[in-house]
């Protein structure tokens, strides 16, 4: 399955590489035929996995935040977030590679309260800084159990953020809702009552594994 945030780019390397095909074919020059055929073919495939977008079963339960990425854990730690926690907090940061599943999904049932884009550099996703410095998009929703913050962030190779959420809108866990093109990252904030169920390095999947949990 496609997601639908790739169908463009999907079409457009799918002509680029039928194009070069068809060149390729016609060309008596024996490497730059099977040369053009061979890069397309591995084009095609790499832009088929990088926007594929498989089912998820997500735990059924409330008092949980999942993972709205799939990738590594780069660390858990605590912090201060006068974003939109407003106090002390914990943060688990996920690195997604260009080869993991890059749509996106809700980490918490709930409404959103928060939205905001903030334009920037494009620095490796795994440094630190990353999360001040490089191009992202905050996202606050107001849980029964209390808030929730999760940012997406643009990386040395992402150039797009995509999200198909406002303020007001009524959020279920699990559910899709954007992605990141290209390696990137996520970072999830929860106020400090909530326990951490990962640690660094683990591999987490978007809408099933469970970053933190409150009783």
């Amino acid at each position: 399955m496609i997601t639908k945030y790739g169908y463009s780019v999907v079409a457009i390397i799918a002509i680029i590489s039928i194009v070069l095909i068809i060149i390729g074919i016609l060309s008596n020059n024996y490497f730059l035929k099977y040369g053009l055929i061979s890069f397309s073919i591995l084009l095609m495939i790499f832009t088929l996995n990088f926007f594929r977008d498989p089912d998820r079963n997500t735990p059924e339960l409330e008092n949980i935040v999942v993972s709205p990425a799939d990738g590594k854990v780069l660390f858990v730690k605590e912090i201060i977030d006068n974003r939109f926690i407003n106090g002390n907090a914990k943060i688990v940061a996920i690195f997604m590679s260009p080869l993991n599943v890059h749509v996106n999904r809700i980490p918490i049932s709930g409404k959103i309260k928060y939205l905001k884009y903030h334009p920037g550099q494009f620095i490796a996703a795994f440094e630190e800084k990353a999360s001040e410095k490089n191009e992202r998009n905050e996202i606050g929703i107001e849980s029964k159990f209390g808030k929730v913050l999760f940012i997406q962030i643009a990386g040395f190779v992402a150039r797009r953020i995509v999200s198909d959420l406002k303020i007001g809108d009524e959020v279920k866990i699990g559910e899709r809702f954007g992605m990141i093109r290209f390696g990137s990252r996520v970072d999830v904030i929860v106020p400090s009552n909530w326990t951490p169920k990962v640690k660094e390095n683990d591999i987490v999947r978007a809408g099933e594994t469970i970053l933190f949990e409150i009783k």
